[in-house]
């Protein structure tokens, strides 16, 4: 038996409304803040995730699906949306149709990375991206919408931890900072953020591993290096957090897991889910455009795992409504009433009733006990009489009612009834 790779996950027929439930939510509230949809390819050349997410960083170093294709080149699966979404940026000349630039994306995207609870090798990631606008007030409007995408699912209990880890001009003083701190400890760090401590020393402050973790507690604050633009921003956009009601913790320890962070980095938290607790980052990436080839552009946005925020939501029971069944189960006494009940299931779907039939050999009761396990709200009986007279019986699967006529009033009797 061939199985299912590790790190995947099969989505299956009855779970299937959730995913609808949650990507309707998704397109609810990115229209209400007026963001339109982008969608960009499964795999890149390897170059884009190298130069956009950084080779410091341990998506690049470990956990990317990379392979050369028949033409020799390096291909990878995409390991996160935004690369994918600046590159589309910049190759379609979307600034000359829209300045700023609004747009969100569902997409699954591949990391080679130790599976656990919430965190698949293959996951799904919605995300939203503002382009153009140097504004705190972009920064403000990304995180309304996650706040916002948030309470309309009605996870109450998610806390927004945010911080400023400073523009390029500010990071030079703190790297450098950083650097003495971290050669007065190097017996302390991992390999790998030995590796990082003269290319990126930021980046350890992300490690989570143990003497790494231990040694961080202690390791320049990137606040007391911040130039005066970036105190202005990130004060305005507290202030502003403030006059919308949005309670935020000041954390300095959020850096963010990429290179292209720069300026404001935050987080969506939630305690339901423990120690691997976080369910939304984003924060803004001002260089990024310009790194991979574009000219130099600011931009703002987050990205969040489907499968993680479904997670959530099962452990607080918000999924109220259950898989979708059509409305009508037709249920036939005998071969010879196969095709008229098809031809009766055709005439309830061309008037937009959604109809199911029985493809099958089996019995009434069968039927009856079939329709009843998959919660149909009616089901029709066709035997002899019904195929002669042209009369049939509705019964209601909810109250055990029954509803006798043509298949004109049937029709009216259950758009009527919905």
């Amino acid at each position: 038996m061939i199985r299912i790779q590790k790190g995947t996950k099969d989505m299956l027929p009855q779970e299937a409304y959730k995913w609808h439930y949650l990507e309707g939510k998704i397109r609810e509230i990115t229209k209400l803040f007026g963001f339109l949809e982008i969608r960009t390819p499964t795999f890149e050349a390897t170059e884009l995730f190298q130069r956009g997410i950084g080779e410091t960083t341990d998506i690049v170093n470990k956990e990317m699906y990379t392979f050369e294709d028949k033409g020799k080149r390096s291909i990878t699966l995409k390991p996160e949306g935004t690369a994918s979404v600046v590159r589309s940026y910049i190759e379609n000349s979307i600034f000359n149709v829209y300045n700023p630039a609004k747009m969100y994306y569902i997409t699954p995207v591949f990391r080679y990375e130790r599976p656990q609870s919430g965190r698949l090798r293959e996951h799904h990631q919605f995300g939203v991206e503002i382009f153009g606008s140097d504004s705190y007030i972009a920064d403000l409007e990304v995180i309304m919408l996650g706040y916002h995408f948030f309470k309309s699912l009605g996870i109450s209990d998610v806390r927004l931890h945010i911080n400023n880890i400073g523009c390029s001009k500010c990071r030079i003083d703190y790297n450098k900072a950083l650097k003495e701190f971290y050669h007065k400890n190097l017996d302390s760090l991992c390999s790998l953020c030995k590796e990082r401590l003269d290319k990126n020393p930021i980046r350890i402050l992300d490690c989570k591993e143990l003497g790494c973790s231990n040694i961080n507690q202690h390791a320049p604050k990137i606040s007391d290096y911040l130039c005066e633009d970036c105190k202005n921003h990130k004060q305005s956009l507290y202030n502003a957090l403030e006059k919308c009601g949005i309670d935020y913790i000041d954390d300095k320890k959020i850096v963010r897991g990429l290179d292209y962070y720069t300026g404001t980095v935050f987080e969506f938290i939630s305690p339901s889910l423990g120690a691997q607790s976080t369910v939304c980052g984003g924060g803004r990436y001002n260089n990024l455009v310009s790194e991979i080839g574009g000219n130099k552009t600011p931009c703002v946005g987050f990205g969040l795992g489907l499968e993680r925020l479904i997670m959530v939501m099962e452990q607080l029971s918000l999924f109220v409504g259950e898989k979708e069944n059509s409305q009508v189960y037709i249920i036939d006494v005998s071969e010879n009433e196969k095709m008229p009940s098809y031809l009766l299931a055709n005439t309830l779907r061309a008037n937009n009733i959604a109809t199911d039939i029985n493809l099958l050999t089996k019995s009434v009761k069968a039927q009856m006990k079939y329709a009843n396990k998959q919660k149909f709200n009616y089901v029709i009986v066709i035997g002899e009489d019904e195929v002669k007279n042209g009369i049939y019986t509705l019964k209601s699967m909810l109250n055990d009612s029954d509803f006798t006529g043509t298949i004109n009033e049937i029709i009216s009797f259950i758009k009527n009834n919905k």
